[in-house]
C-alpha cells in the first residue's frame, strides 16, 4: 500500500511505501524552513536540491546537495532550509 503525506500546509508532500529494508518515503519540499520530529532512525537523502539541515544538539548547520546524505537519531528534532523546491528520499531504520 502506498500512503500519501502531507505537512506544513501542502509545502512538504510525499508518498510513502515499504522495501525488503523497511519503509521509505519519497517526497519534495517547496521553498521554506521546517522542523521535523523523528520516532525512528532515518537516513534523508537529496535527490536533487539543497537542503541546509540542523540536527538537535548542534550550533552549526551542513549544506547537502543532489545525492547526498544525513543521518537523524530516533526520538529527535531536526531543522531544514530549503532555498528552492527540493526532493528527497527518506528510509526508516
Amino acid at each position: 500500500m502506498i500512503s500519501v503525506n502531507e505537512y506544513f500546509d501542502g509545502n512538504v508532500k510525499s508518498l510513502g511505501y515499504k522495501t525488503e529494508n523497511g519503509k521509505s518515503t519519497i517526497g519534495v519540499m517547496n521553498e521554506g524552513e521546517y522542523e521535523f520530529g523523528t520516532g525512528s532512525a532515518e537516513k534523508m537523502t537529496v535527490v536533487q536540491g539543497t537542503m541546509e539541515v540542523l540536527l538537535e544538539g548542534e550550533t552549526l548547520a551542513n549544506v547537502y546537495t543532489d545525492g547526498e546524505y544525513f543521518e537523524v537519531p530516533a526520538n529527535s528534532k531536526f531543522k531544514v532550509n530549503v532555498p528552492f523546491q527540493t526532493s528527497y528520499l527518506c528510509e526508516y531504520e
